[in-house]
């Protein structure tokens, strides 16, 4: 995510920072290559010109070029400036309304409407306790409403029955009537698409507005392609009015010009983005933590709070316990690598770490993937009950069975207790590390040698 583009601004930030001190035209310089790098990321041109006239405006004065930092200060403008065109704070779907609150969900054929659909109705259900019903109003694509019926099933999600040769109006009105007859707090209704804009397409999902009257009407576009979304999107919500956007394929996007042009393109605010293929995948949209992604500085919030949702509250109380007594074992420590897998692997933890792109650079160039923490867990798996609680006792005769025993070497062995051992040692030292501190600190330290 947004990686060509992080790339170009740490170049540009670390010539910045290697000089002691800042004129003006240094100033001028390091904005034109900004712009350069922004125009290359398929940003917007408007907003290119919106974002370097700000920048220029705060950056050239005597607070920069007195600062003790001036590179520092930099590096904050254009923080401060990200933040506020990709639209200030995160802006969630709106439930604070009479149920059913209804979910219009607009766009493209092929954009993710009816996945991203089963994704919030997954995400409404377990995080906000909301009880989702989802219409598939999609007529005209063959297996559509099939589709939307399988997802259902798989988010364990109800969905309304299929009627042949319903129009989807009509499926719409049988819809709201179902939500409201059996207590819905949401209902997500996933409209037809096409492969582009056209009249047919805007009448039908201006006629379905018409008759529900929708609390949220999100257009669900993909990232991929760039500044053509921005143009749909301007297109939807000059029709339509829209309350928000869905970017999908935003983890595929290294670019990132769709996300930071929407906002200010459209006035319209992102308020998720799909961030891979699983059903988890959906993320509320922070400006403030996108822009740090941008700029190098990673996402830790984000990261605890995936870590403390994979958690059960019982568990992490457990574990607690362990380490104060400092008991905390190398079946613990399976436990754990198993958590770094519900959170998506290394390549996810990486990319939200300070540092993100030199951290996944590191590892292509080292042939390290997520197939290092199986072979961890094979390496624990191999070792006998008296092994995964007293390290102390695995010499080499042991060493040696439990490499062949897990298709490892013995390399590999030595470098897991290894690092088991630096976890404890860590532990030991702040000795009362809360869940969030645990996941924080324990994740750096299980990162593949090279990577710490």
């Amino acid at each position: 995510m947004f990686k060509s583009l992080s790339d170009r601004l740490s170049g540009i930030f670390e010539k910045i920072k290697s000089k002691g001190s800042l004129k003006e035209n240094d100033v001028e310089e390091a904005l034109r290559e900004v712009r350069v790098a922004l125009l290359e990321a398929d940003v917007s041109l408007s907003v290119v010109k919106e974002f370097l006239e700000k920048a220029k405006k705060k950056a050239i004065g005597s607070k920069l070029i007195k600062s003790v930092s001036p590179g520092q200060v930099v590096i904050q403008i254009v923080n401060d400036i990200l933040v506020e065109i990709l639209g200030y704070k995160e802006d969630p779907i709106n439930l604070k309304a009479t149920p059913p609150v209804i979910i219009l969900m607009v766009g493209l054929q092929g954009s993710g409407k009816t996945t991203t659909s089963a994704k919030i109705a997954k995400r409404l259900k377990i995080k906000d306790k909301k009880k989702v019903l989802m219409a598939s109003l999609d007529v005209q694509r063959p297996a559509a409403q099939e589709q939307l019926s399988i997802l259902g099933k798989q988010v364990d999600v109800s969905t309304v029955d299929i009627v042949v040769g319903q129009k989807p109006v009509e499926i719409a009105k049988r819809s709201l009537e179902q939500a409201k007859k059996e207590s819905f707090d949401v209902l997500i209704l996933d409209t037809a698409g096409r492969l582009q804009i056209d009249n047919a397409l805007m009448k039908e999902v201006e006629s379905i507005s018409k008759e529900t009257n929708p609390n949220e009407i999100l257009l669900v576009s993909d990232a991929m392609i760039g500044q053509e979304s921005v143009n749909v999107a301007k297109e939807f919500n000059d029709k339509l009015k829209l309350t928000g956007i869905v970017l999908t394929r935003l983890d595929g996007d290294a670019r990132g010009g769709a996300a930071l042009s929407m906002k200010s393109v459209t006035g319209c605010p992102i308020k998720l983005i799909g961030v891979g293929e699983k059903m988890e995948a959906l993320e509320v949209f922070y400006p403030d933590r996108i822009a740090n992604r941008i700029l190098g500085m990673g996402d830790v919030v984000s990261l605890v709070e995936e870590a403390s949702a994979t958690v059960k509250k019982e568990d992490a109380e457990k574990l607690d316990k362990k380490i104060k007594k400092g008991e905390f074992s190398l079946e613990d420590l399976a436990k754990q690598l198993n958590q770094m897998k519900k959170i998506g692997g290394l390549k996810e933890i990486l990319s939200k770490l300070p540092g993100a792109s030199k951290l996944q650079d590191q590892m292509g160039k080292a042939n390290i993937d997520d197939k290092i923490i199986t072979r961890q867990q094979a390496i624990i798996s191999s070792m006998t009950i008296e092994e995964k609680e007293n390290y102390k006792v695995i010499h080499a005769s042991r060493k040696k069975r439990i490499a062949l025993g897990s298709g490892t070497t013995i390399q590999e062995v030595n470098k897991l207790l290894k690092q088991y051992h630096t976890m404890l040692k860590m532990m030991k030292k702040y000795g009362n590390l809360d869940k969030k501190t645990l996941m924080r600190q324990g994740f750096g330290n299980m990162l593949p040698p090279g990577l710490q």
